[in-house]
């Protein structure tokens, strides 16, 4: 088919705008003629976005309906690491998300997880070994090696992390890393094994110290991990290895916005217009070999029309010359997709997450962190009641606890500070990197119930309320991360319950859900819960 749009062309490339014209044809452009100076009042021709480091999974939608609703903000492409479903269906996790990706008009780039199970020290669901990581390597379809979050294996040159890294140099692909506080000669040892990103970067110090060292650095904003305030003033000295990403987005925020919306921040923070394009459309590409177009004749037609360059609305989004987003509206239709899952959990009893006084006079505590996926270390004196450590309410020190879902094995439980609840309990299957059921909650029998909510869907998310009369459970059967349903509707139903965990159970958090997930994290320092135990990030051992 061929057709042509008009409006004001940006030329990241050699840093210019003017009125022209983008001649398609066969899903290709052609042509990009100029044919006058820029104009006022019209609109922007320019590259589509890219998120350079997402987990799909994390949106709970299937890539096809992370699409969906991604085209409406002018995300044309991604870089996405499939790491959370392999961690529980393995291989087959993998294949899942590149056959659904490819039922859509979108570019999904898919890595190789390099680190299934994340660390010992947790139960996953599979295992993918450095063979199997070669295999994924040879696939057009896998463009890069996915986060290096083993950082203690390559600075020691563990075997099975040197031959990942082997591969990937093999197949002439990126190595993506994950080393949240490496600075100084250690940053510098694990950037020399060929690790090129880092995604990690919680100060401008730190992204500094490993760009001066020739890695480039993704200013990530999602859901719960928020860098962009930190590091986006580097973005005036080193537009040309900077990046954005998301890594982890809830599908409510998926729906007010993406890439666009770290545009429109930072160009109001005064950043340079090209600069601001050239991370957020222009260097995933070159740096991971996409084939996606960046708005030049012979690329293929990935580009969006946009109204103005401040605000960055999407008007207009095609892939491959396909409008797929049109005015606020997605073309992409929904189609149903199959079930894949590991779980083998029975229910639990109120008795099975009680923890007996032993005379503790102090307790470690986990400390969450606001808009962080570190997390510090307390050491309080414990609540005693009826001869057992309970939750602390008055002070906002709660039990959390990790419950296997692969095999039926006892309760891991600590408590932890900064939830804020008031009444109830939340559990969630979504907890990285094993995705076991991890809940907190004010009371055992609140946490119980909403522990069981989720074994019953096989997965999901739920709130256990304050009597019991207002229970919400948000059932994500596929692997426990995505649900099978229309992404607008999942957007909706997660708004409810989020919702309903702030206002009456009274979380003080962001983003409550998303910040769970992320206490079993175990490769985040300081501190953290897996099903195996309270584990030190730094020491990286588990705490008496």
């Amino acid at each position: 088919m061929q057709f042509s749009i008009k409006g004001n062309v940006v030329n990241v490339f050699n840093k210019t705008i003017f009125y022209g014209e983008v001649l398609i044809d066969n899903g290709k452009i052609t042509a990009v003629v100029k044919t006058a100076n820029a104009k006022a009042k019209e609109n922007f021709i320019l590259p589509g976005f890219i998120d350079s480091h997402v987990h799909i999974e994390s949106s709970m939608l299937v890539p096809a309906e992370f699409a969906r609703l991604a085209v409406v903000h002018g995300t044309v492409a991604t870089v996405s690491d499939p790491h959370e479903i392999a961690n529980v269906c393995g291989m087959a996790g993998v294949e899942f998300m590149i056959t659904n990706g490819k039922t859509v008009p979108f570019k999904f780039n898919f890595g190789a997880p390099s680190c299934v199970p994340a660390t010992i020290f947790e139960t996953a669901g599979a295992t993918l070994n450095a063979e199997d990581i070669e295999a994924l390597l040879q696939k057009e379809e896998v463009k890069y090696l996915s986060e290096m979050m083993n950082f203690p294996g390559v600075l020691h040159a563990d075997e099975e992390v040197m031959k990942k890294i082997a591969a990937a140099k093999k197949y002439n692909k990126p190595i993506d890393g994950h080393a949240p506080g490496l600075r100084g000669e250690v940053a510098k040892k694990y950037i020399a094994a060929g690790i090129s990103t880092d995604h990690e970067c919680f100060t401008a110090e730190e992204a500094l110290d490993k760009l001066n060292y020739g890695m480039k650095i993704l200013i990530r904003e999602g859901s719960a991990a928020k860098n962009f305030e930190a590091l986006i003033d580097l973005m005036n000295d080193h537009a040309d290895n900077m990046m954005f990403c998301c890594d982890d987005k809830h599908p409510d925020s998926l729906v007010e916005g993406h890439i666009n919306l770290l545009c429109k921040r930072a160009v109001a923070k005064g950043i340079n217009i090209f600069k601001v394009l050239q991370a957020a459309c222009i260097n995933p590409i070159l740096h991971y070999k996409l084939d996606v177009g960046l708005l030049r004749a012979g690329d293929a037609a990935d580009f969006i029309v946009v109204e103005d360059l401040t605000n960055f609305k999407t008007l207009q989004t095609y892939v491959d010359g396909v409008l797929v987003a049109t005015y606020g509206k997605s073309l992409i239709k929904t189609e149903t997709a199959r079930l894949i899952n590991q779980f083998d959990c029975a229910e639990k009893k109120v008795s099975d997450f009680s923890v007996p006084d032993i005379g503790t006079k102090k307790i470690s505590v986990i400390e969450a962190l606001e808009g962080q996926l570190i997390t510090n270390k307390l050491s309080i004196k414990p609540k005693i009641a009826n001869g057992e450590i309970v939750s602390d309410v008055i002070n906002d020190v709660l039990k959390i606890v990790v419950v296997n879902r692969y095999n039926n094995r006892p309760i891991a439980k600590s408590f932890i500070k900064n939830f804020g609840l008031r009444h109830g309990a939340i559990a969630s299957t979504v907890a990285h990197d094993s995705h076991n059921i991890i809940a907190v909650g004010v009371d055992d029998e609140s946490i119980c119930r909403a522990v069981n909510l989720v074994i019953k869907e096989q997965g999901g998310i739920s709130a256990a309320s304050f009597n019991g009369s207002n229970d919400m459970v948000l059932g994500l059967p596929i692997a426990g991360l995505m649900s099978d349903a229309n992404g607008y509707t999942v957007a909706a139903n997660y708004t409810a319950i989020d919702k309903m965990v702030k206002e009456e159970l009274g979380s003080t958090l962001i983003a409550p859900f998303m910040t769970l997930s992320f206490m079993a994290l175990l490769v985040i320092p300081h501190l953290k819960l897996s099903d195996l135990g309270l584990f030190d990030g730094d020491a990286f051992a588990f705490v008496e």
